[in-house]
């Protein structure tokens, strides 16, 4: 009687073993053009740079309410722009701190090779785990290196900057010459800005 034999490596013949490497590297290359692509149209819809620092559209706000009123109209007016600055107040503060630049490129690194670049299972130890569990794993390492390290203290120190940075702006620039589109929203999120357009529907100044 012929014997069945079992090829424990054979066993995994879907999911992210069986991938070639030719197409997890044509995926990372995807993964980096459509970064470069959407960091294009980003800065290509912003607003005028020059609208944003225009000294005689400065003034002090009347009130909180007025200041309140401002911050609103100026975040959905420039909310390109202030994405970019805060990406920019971020990253400029992570270069300040090297080690915690280097623990988040190697944090990005890892998960860039587990998810992207990983041909086989992953074995450690003689042991396969599944996708399952490399997550949960990458997740813990993630956890680790935020909040055991310095890093997370870092990255919060360097959004409340940006975040700071953007209302002290915003309350004192007058909304007076703002015009939006109607079918894109004022705050649609932390990517909105992807599907900006040209604008066109006037905002009132009266808070």
């Amino acid at each position: 009687m012929a014997t069945l034999e079992t090829n424990p490596v054979g066993v995994v013949a879907t999911g992210i073993g069986s991938a070639p490497a030719s197409s997890r590297t044509a995926a990372f290359r995807a993964f980096l053009g459509r970064i470069s692509e959407n960091w294009h149209h980003a800065l290509s819809q912003s607003r005028p740079w020059r609208e944003l620092v225009d000294r005689s559209s400065f003034g002090k706000p009347d009130s909180l309410s007025d200041a309140t009123g401002r911050i609103r109209k100026n975040i959905a007016y420039f909310r390109l722009n202030y994405a970019l600055l805060f990406t920019v107040v971020v990253a400029l503060t992570l270069i300040s701190n090297p080690f915690s630049l280097f623990l988040l490129c190697g944090l990005l690194a890892a998960w860039i090779f587990m998810y992207i670049l990983r041909t086989t299972p992953l074995v450690l130890g003689g042991r396969t785990f599944s996708e399952r569990e490399v997550l949960v794993l990458m997740g813990l390492l993630s956890i680790l290196v935020i909040f055991m390290t310095n890093v997370g203290a870092v990255l919060i120190s360097a959004a409340m900057m940006g975040v700071a940075i953007i209302c002290v702006h915003a309350s004192f620039r007058v909304p007076d010459d703002f015009f939006l589109d109607d079918d894109v929203p004022a705050s649609g999120g932390l990517l909105s800005f992807l599907s900006t357009g040209p604008s066109s529907t006037p905002i009132s100044t009266d808070v």
